[in-house]
């Protein structure tokens, strides 16, 4: 049977827990079946791309778009935690990708405020830190994602729980949740 292979998109305000959540559905999914992380801060490090302008961050989220189009040609799970803080960054990586699954990971900023263990939104709200989502730069919440997580609602454990249950119903894994979960 051929392997299937899934963009798995998480968007959302920087310290929403994009990361944190895509981190654990690897470790859970890691031993059964091929799982990648593309996460923000990683990439950008990587390519040494800073441009957080409108422009530099589509010229960036369309290269990771195809990046995760192509791993997931080839049986992938590809976990995508990007801000992509604009809707058309999100819908060229959906219309690019045959097998593409949106979450908004939803979290009031004040709770992300509270959340950012490395000081961007202080930066960002002291003029330190131009162009924030959230800050000085709009977040356009996705219009129809496959899945919404409500991260200062629900634990994390709850939100991966949300995701594997997800990806199981739409047929990307086909092991019952409660194996990945115990």
């Amino acid at each position: 049977m051929e392997k299937k292979g899934v963009t798995v998109w998480f968007t959302g305000l920087p310290c929403c827990g994009k990361t944190t959540i895509a981190k654990k559905i690897k470790e859970k999914l890691d031993s059964e079946m091929d799982v990648v992380l593309l996460d923000g801060d990683t990439v950008r490090d990587y390519i040494k791309n800073k441009d957080f302008s409108q422009e530099g961050r589509n010229k960036h989220l369309r290269y990771i778009a195809l990046m995760a189009k192509l791993l997931s040609e080839r049986g992938v799970i590809v976990l995508c935690t990007f801000v992509s803080p604009y809707r058309e960054n999100r819908d060229f990586a959906r219309s690019i990708t045959e097998d593409f699954v949106e979450i908004y990971v939803k979290c009031p900023v004040e709770v992300c405020i509270e959340r950012d263990v490395k000081g961007m939104y202080k930066k960002a709200l002291n003029g330190e830190i131009k162009n924030f989502t959230g800050v000085d730069d709009p977040y356009e919440e996705p219009e129809n994602p496959e899945l919404v997580l409500e991260t200062d609602r629900e634990t994390v454990e709850e939100s991966v729980e949300k995701v594997l249950k997800k990806l199981e119903e739409l047929g990307y894994i086909n092991m019952p949740v409660a194996e990945y979960t115990e």
